[in-house]
């Protein structure tokens, strides 16, 4: 375990309300703080920050914790590195032995080093005179890019060899294990590692604070896939990275164009559009569309004319819209991606069909008019009832109103009539919406589907108490010091709720004050989440006094006795069965 007196020091100087409210708009509820949840698309603010207990925790999709864990999800990463962040954002100075502290496994920091070893690799074989040939020649050439963005984006090159990387890598000390982790290296079916990357142009993946995280590689001759990119290390999650945001984070106050590959994104930035980024060989994720919102509040989709490339966008735009980011899409004609209209027409017509962008409605509605003959009643009414689909989907009711307007002109139909098909489907779609949050109801109540608990659900009642109890524990520290010598683990009938309070006992045993970090390096993110919500649940109730304490302690341990009852009942009988048989 680190240190309490670090965990309590960094803690300090990292209220809460200060960590969190650098990513999220926070506003005054109370004595509370709310604002839109950083982990997952919502449109009625559900996320709360508690200033009295240093936690924060998101009604919507239940994640919480405190300062430290908040990092780690924001981040993405590992305890130790999140510990380091916040270290270094308040000015403290760690030990040189705390990254000896880091549980068992390939730390964040070591798949960073790798990387930072790959990048150099990768560059020295491209400007090889041999190695490098047909890749400079792609890069050069056939791409038209200068030595000087190539460098920029420290592009490289992973040369046609089953273990060149590998060896390099062995040799500056780091294991085949290492490597796989990292995604450097693959294992054969007899256990030999093998460079993942082969005969490739490869882009370095660098996060906003400069770290080479991860790589794309583009094949150079007609293997499949045509692109690879590193799967998710302990440095790396796909989803919650965009190539090239740590260049344009710095030009996209008014703006940010989102393409679909590597290519499109450096020939952007390489003709003047710095604020171009792409998402990693996947579409676009929810996790990435609050992304964008952090650095701006209009988006470009300069995404591929074919068919795919279009449905990509829709999914954009849908993803993009709920984070409330205003969002338009490009029409290129006579080319086929960003990349190839550049080289055709040159920086200014790019610039004036930006400048010329059309919204999702207008974008999605001319879609829609050019599969139908509108002349045509029946195709008329097919068009009317997509795109009154399509109105339904806009939340704002100004917004609706002039889309009503539009549809009504193009199509010859009353705008009283669209409005009242338009209610209908929101209606609808209200009705099975909440169908649906009285199912997951049901569902959380009855503990069916519960990933960190899965007890529950046999123990509803049990699992219920053990959490008042737990949660009554975190609010108050003499409640803690009561239950430590009036409860042991075997009174708690789920395993979940048995590994809190002994975690709870072997803290209360060493004379260190509760907090929820305690818990980050032996418990998952979502535990710590339902930890968090266990105190948070007590926090909304007016009585949390010892009355309420004992009362729990008693009830629990009765279950504990009902259920032991029923055990002993259940071996009688199989017992009787076995002999009657």
């Amino acid at each position: 375990m680190i240190s309490p007196q670090i965990i309590e020091e960094i803690k300090y100087r990292n209220d809460i309300e200060s960590v969190v409210s650098s990513y999220v708009s926070l506003k005054r509820a109370g004595s509370n703080f709310s604002g839109s949840c950083p982990f997952h698309s919502e449109k009625t603010p559900s996320f709360v920050v508690f200033p009295a207990t240093q936690s924060f925790y998101c009604f919507g999709c239940g994640a919480g914790g405190d300062a430290i864990s908040f990092v780690m999800r924001a981040e993405n990463l590992d305890y130790v590195s999140a510990i380091k962040t916040l270290a270094q954002r308040s000015g403290i100075t760690l030990p040189d032995d705390i990254d000896n502290k880091q549980p068992q496994g390939v730390s964040r920091q070591r798949v960073l080093d790798m990387n930072i070893e790959a990048v150099k690799f990768f560059q020295e074989c491209l400007w090889d005179e041999r190695l490098g040939a047909e890749a400079r020649q792609y890069l050069l050439e056939k791409r038209g890019l200068d030595r000087s963005v190539i460098k920029h984006f420290r592009i490289g090159y992973a040369p046609n060899s089953f273990g060149m990387l590998h060896d390099h890598l062995k040799k500056l000390g780091y294991t085949d294990e290492e490597m796989y982790v990292a995604f450097l290296c693959g294992k054969g079916q007899k256990g030999t590692a093998y460079d993942y990357f082969r005969n490739r142009v490869m882009f370095p993946i660098i996060d906003t604070s400069g770290n080479v995280v991860a790589f794309g590689g583009r094949v150079m001759d007609d293997s499949k896939p045509k692109y690879l990119n590193t799967s998710d290390t302990p440095a790396f999650k796909k989803s919650r990275n965009l190539f090239a945001l740590n260049f344009a984070k710095n030009h996209c106050e008014s703006m940010m164009i989102l393409c679909e590959g590597y290519m499109d994104v450096i020939a952007l930035h390489a003709a003047g559009f710095e604020n171009a980024v792409a998402t990693l060989g996947t579409a676009i994720t929810s996790d990435q569309a609050r992304i964008f919102s952090k650095y701006t509040k209009k988006v470009v989709i300069s995404y591929d004319s074919d068919e795919a490339g279009q449905r990509a966008a829709d999914k954009a735009f849908r993803f993009l819209q709920e984070v409330g980011i205003e969002v338009k899409i490009l029409k290129m004609v006579g080319a086929k991606d960003p990349d190839e209209f550049i080289k055709k027409f040159g920086a200014i017509r790019f610039k004036e069909i930006i400048e010329k962008s059309k919204s999702r409605f207008d974008f999605e509605v001319e879609k829609i008019i050019s599969k139908y003959n509108i002349e045509d009643l029946d195709d008329k009414i097919k068009a009317s009832s997509e795109i009154c689909q399509l109105i339904a989907t806009f939340a704002s009711e100004v917004e609706r109103e002039v889309y009503f307007i539009k549809a009504s002109k193009l199509l010859g139909i009353p705008t009283d009539s669209i409005k009242r098909d338009v209610s209908a489907i929101i209606n609808r779609r209200a009705r099975e919406e909440k169908r649906t949050q009285i199912n997951e109801i049901y569902r959380a109540t009855s503990g069916i589907g519960d990933r960190v608990n899965p007890e529950s659900a046999a123990h509803i009642r049990a699992s219920k108490i053990e959490e008042a109890i737990l949660g009554l524990m975190q609010l108050h520290e003499e409640h803690f010091v009561k239950c430590a010598t009036t409860l042991t683990p075997d009174d708690f009938i789920t395993s979940f709720g048995k590994r809190v309070f002994q975690k709870m006992q072997e803290l209360h045993n060493s004379s260190v004050k509760f907090d929820i970090a305690y818990f980050l390096e032996d418990f998952s993110q979502d535990e710590v989440s339902r930890i968090t919500k266990m105190m948070t649940d007590r926090q909304m109730l007016n009585s949390n006094g010892a009355d309420v304490l004992f009362e729990c302690i008693e009830s629990l341990k009765a279950e504990k006795n009902r259920n032991s009852s029923e055990d002993s009942v259940d071996s009688l009988m199989d017992l009787l069965n076995k002999k009657k048989k």
